[in-house]
């Protein structure tokens, strides 16, 4: 018998490149995301259809890593039955349709919630459903690391497997569910897709925790997480070096987080936003995550700079995720959004400014 799911993508809300160094981070679901209808084969194969693009299959005896499918869907398949079976849970073949309603370049995540969606299946058809959702989001981490290409956190993945609001401490490993309604408080939260391309940016984003780990191997430790941040702040750095800004943005966003976490729960829009840009000019002025030579692609920053012009003193805005293409997001009084929507669009083209719901 046929079963369907709906996997949610992610935003981040605060912790930019803070999660792959034991720090902290807040994240959502949306109300986007990846809906499936799937049943279970007896041919040891797993076949995918979304709509709009070719369906592929992965055959359950081949879950080797293979570095031409880099960046694929296949590779995610490939790298979740790899995963599930490493861990002793079942795996099984089946065929899924699968629609979306993530746009490309939409910076909600798809590979992540994608990943996620075959974890979940093959713990509905083969393992009773009980497959705990951290297990899953550490198995789409493992899966996009090694198979897909991509060196990411663990942010995204939870934040599609939990399927909510959540404040995440990756030293302590806790986990907190929270409410985040922004549309009660009067404020519209939306990302604008500036239209860069994320191809070839792969080195720049693998330097930004190389770069971290460098500043933590002078403490004798592995990632920033573990360095005491007064031991840190008590060196006389050289800002000019690129690894001691991108340290400095470490230990400020994730003393950050909570503050946002805090103003969250007690509503205060106001105080939220002067974080959120806080957040933001760290990212730009000291993770330095806007433009790379690798592309010298700009488009991002240009997002950033018309967002300032447009909400400085009415809102709030930051760049959305990895950074260096992609998405600027943005927070802003409601009734201001439609003007902020059609000035972003008049730059980056037609419905490239989306309101965000989060669930």
């Amino acid at each position: 018998m046929k079963k369907e799911l709906f996997t949610p993508g992610r935003t981040e809300l605060a912790g930019n490149h803070t999660d792959h160094q034991l720090g902290r981070i807040l994240a959502s679901a949306v109300d986007l995301g990846l809906y499936a209808i799937y049943d279970r084969n007896d041919d040891g194969v797993i076949r995918i259809h979304s709509l709009g693009y070719d369906p592929f299959e992965v055959k359950l005896s081949a879950l080797a890593v293979r570095p031409a499918e880099f960046g694929s869907p296949k590779s995610l398949v490939r790298g979740m039955v790899n995963e599930f079976a490493s861990l002793g849970l079942n795996v099984g073949g089946f065929d899924a349709e699968v629609r979306s309603t993530l746009a490309a370049g939409s910076g909600l995540s798809s590979s992540a919630a994608f990943s996620v969606m075959i974890g979940r299946i093959l713990s509905e058809l083969f393992n009773d459903g009980k497959v705990d959702a951290v297990v899953i989001a550490r198995a789409a981490q493992a899966a996009e690391n090694k198979y897909f290409g991509k060196p990411c956190g663990l942010m995204d993945q939870l934040a599609c497997s939990l399927g909510h609001t959540v404040y995440v401490d990756f030293k302590t490993n806790e986990i907190v569910p929270l409410v985040a309604d922004f549309e009660s408080m009067g404020l519209t939260l939306c990302l604008t897709d500036t239209g860069g391309s994320h191809a070839g940016l792969d080195s720049s984003y693998a330097r930004i925790p190389a770069d971290m780990v460098y500043v933590a191997n002078l403490f004798d430790k592995g990632v920033l997480g573990d360095v005491d941040p007064a031991a840190f702040r008590a060196k006389g750095w050289d800002k000019s070096n690129r690894p001691v800004r991108r340290a400095m943005h470490f230990f400020d966003e994730n003393e950050r987080v909570p503050q946002m976490r805090d103003a969250l729960i007690a509503r205060d829009g106001e105080a939220y936003m002067r974080l959120m840009n806080a957040s933001g000019r760290s990212s730009e002025e000291l993770l330095n995550n806007i433009v790379t030579s690798a592309t010298g692609d700009t488009k991002l920053a240009e997002g950033l700079e018309k967002s300032r012009g447009l909400l400085e003193g009415k809102g709030a805005w930051r760049v959305h995720g990895g950074g260096f293409a992609g998405c600027v997001q943005a927070l802003m009084p409601t009734d201001y959004f439609p003007v902020y929507k059609t000035e972003m669009e008049k730059t980056f083209g037609a419905d490239t400014c989306r309101r965000i719901r989060l669930v």
